[in-house]
């Protein structure tokens, strides 16, 4: 595993600095962490961001708090630009110490927009500044964790899934293709992820259905390419796993009205 770096931060004046970087689709930055804290959103295109086994897809309507020092990766599902504020810790009233998913409307956008600004004078950045950190929300939502296998067998196993959501094979065979019990993979699962086999294999299709979601996708469509015969059992499963349903994951719960992502 690639050892941590501390990321740079672009240069910039105030309590919140802002900085883009595009990300080409399937582009992932090595892990890293920052001094400061981070809320990374894109406005266009589709953000993954992994803390350790835990996983979350930003559509626009989303963003992640990231708390200074928390080592994670960065990609795309779809290609998009990667916007960070970046904001010192010292100068901060927040204190969530875990990464936090939040809600991004029109506001939250331009407000982003208007931080950018280069030839903001000090009193209008600060009050700017307070109302972006006023306006954070954070979403009801779970994140999704597919934690892997250590040992060989259960780890080829989860690399075929995670190839391929929609494999249909039963714990029976897929033990039997790498040499091992069923109960055997019961307990290796068990025993390296946390969660039985059929709650991981739930995690990796859901993790992928959510790509293809944020990606714009029919329910229909996804719900076959990641293994379920029905739109309701996935949605069902979603639910249950994610603690919402699709559509609401995708819009920000509906908590917040609609985003314009036009630049100010």
């Amino acid at each position: 595993m690639a050892v941590p770096f501390e990321g740079t931060v672009p240069p910039g004046v105030g309590a919140i600095v802002v900085g883009d970087f595009p990300l080409a689709s399937g582009e992932w930055i090595l892990p890293h962490h920052h001094p400061q804290h981070q809320l990374a959103w894109t406005r266009t295109g589709v953000l993954s961001i992994a803390v350790d086994d835990t996983y979350w897809v930003l559509p626009p309507t989303r963003a992640l708090w990231i708390p200074a020092g928390v080592v994670h990766r960065t990609g795309a599902t779809r290609e998009a630009v990667l916007c960070s504020l970046y904001i010192e810790p010292e100068q901060c009233s927040l204190d969530w110490s875990e990464p936090t998913p939040v809600g991004v409307d029109g506001l939250l956008a331009h407000l982003i927009a208007y931080l950018k600004r280069s030839d903001l004078d000090e009193a209008p950045r600060l009050r700017a500044e307070a109302v972006v950190l006023d306006l954070l929300r954070p979403l009801p939502s779970l994140p999704i964790d597919v934690p892997l296998p250590v040992d060989e067998r259960a780890r080829a196993v989860a690399d075929a899934l995670l190839a391929d959501p929609a494999d249909q094979r039963s714990l029976d065979a897929h033990a039997r293709a790498v040499g091992a019990s069923r109960r055997t993979m019961t307990r290796l699962f068990t025993q390296d992820t946390g969660m039985s086999f059929d709650r991981w294999r739930t995690q990796v299709r859901l993790r992928a259905a959510l790509s293809l979601l944020a990606e714009g996708q029919p329910v229909v469509r996804v719900a076959r390419a990641v293994g379920y015969a029905t739109p309701s059992a996935f949605l069902a499963a979603f639910r249950r796993t994610v603690g919402t349903t699709p559509s609401r994951y995708l819009d920000g719960d509906r908590m917040f009205g609609p985003i314009d992502v036009e630049q100010s």
